[in-house]
């Protein structure tokens, strides 16, 4: 676990400089402002992700949820209603959801690739529906300029000692629960049912409330982003938080976050997220296509999963032959 992690960061420190050389607007203090900022939403998801894949699940419902969470709160908005309560409602929409991926696949066993998948087309069908089928009008057009601004600043567009505040939002989910998951009961038992679920269940660990408490995160998280995405807009967009998901699983798996279940720390996570977001940047300042950036992606996170599963054989040989 902490040596995914640790990797990870090394990665982090040994790319940022060498985009930096390439190009000295890397190091500039608005790029890096920026950066930490865009670097935000894929903490947040790759946290709620990171959770299901540690109980050996995951969640396809992440992107679609995001998209549900920003039609639902803009909606709202565009309709009159406070951004205060839209967004308890976008918050209670998407955790319903998380309690239903948490049954499905916590009680009735069903495959998590196919439960969540059911639930991401359900979930993405939701955020068509909510505003008839089209995006929102800008949330200022009801609220006034003023309410809108405060909503959009606080979760986009203000800072905070020098900060965006999105930074500092996702800092708070992320040490929140990256207390729960290294220090509590419920964080535990997520490890254990991810590494012998029958051992797990053994040992007294509730499976499905346990299961259900990972899928809640990610619904959580995933309702963050949606209201980050909202905000960013000024609108509600139907297609708001598309491909989130593996976005989620990228910045798990790139900072030692196994999916086989069982093993990794958030801290791999947050160092993944910024891995991430830094070759992206950093290719973006260099000039690099789209189609390459996706590509260098890909190959990163097939090498971190490669690099798990020899570790991990290695393990296995050396035990065995002990």
């Amino acid at each position: 676990g902490m040596g995914g992690a640790l990797t990870a960061f090394a990665g982090l420190i040994i790319i940022f400089i060498a985009f930096g050389l390439i190009n000295n607007t890397v190091f500039s203090k608005q790029n890096i402002l920026n950066l930490l900022r865009s670097m935000s939403k894929y903490l947040l998801i790759g946290v709620g992700q990171s959770y299901v894949m540690i109980t050996g699940n995951i969640d396809l419902s992440i992107g679609t949820m995001v998209g549900m969470s920003a039609m639902i709160s803009a909606t709202l908005m565009v309709h009159g209603v406070t951004p205060l309560v839209a967004m308890a409602i976008a918050i209670l929409c998407c955790l319903v959801a998380g309690v239903v991926n948490g049954i499905l696949v916590g009680k009735f066993k069903l495959p998590p690739f196919i439960a969540t998948l059911g639930t991401m087309f359900v979930t993405r069908g939701v955020a068509y529906m909510v505003n008839g089928n089209r995006n929102t009008d800008a949330i200022s057009s009801t609220l006034g300029k003023e309410t809108a601004d405060n909503f959009q600043n606080f979760f986009y567009y203000g800072k905070t000692l020098g900060v965006y505040n999105t930074f500092w939002i996702a800092l708070v989910v992320f040490i929140v629960f990256f207390f729960i998951l290294s220090k509590t009961k419920s964080g535990r038992h997520i490890y254990a049912i991810g590494s012998n679920t029958d051992a797990a269940k053994l040992s007294g660990v509730n499976v499905v409330v346990t299961t259900t408490k990972a899928y809640l995160v990610s619904a959580f998280c995933s309702a963050v982003v949606g209201l980050i995405l909202c905000a960013q807009a000024g609108m509600g967009n139907m297609e708001a938080g598309n491909m989130y998901e593996m976005y989620g699983v990228a910045a798990g798996v790139i900072g030692g976050i196994s999916p086989l279940g069982g093993s990794g720390l958030l801290l791999g996570t947050l160092a993944g997220a910024a891995v991430w977001q830094t070759l992206e940047n950093g290719l973006n300042m260099i000039g690099a296509q789209v189609g390459i950036q996706r590509c260098v992606i890909g190959i990163i996170v097939v090498l971190a999963v490669l690099l798990d599963v020899v570790v991990r054989r290695g393990k296995a040989g050396k035990s065995k032959n002990a």
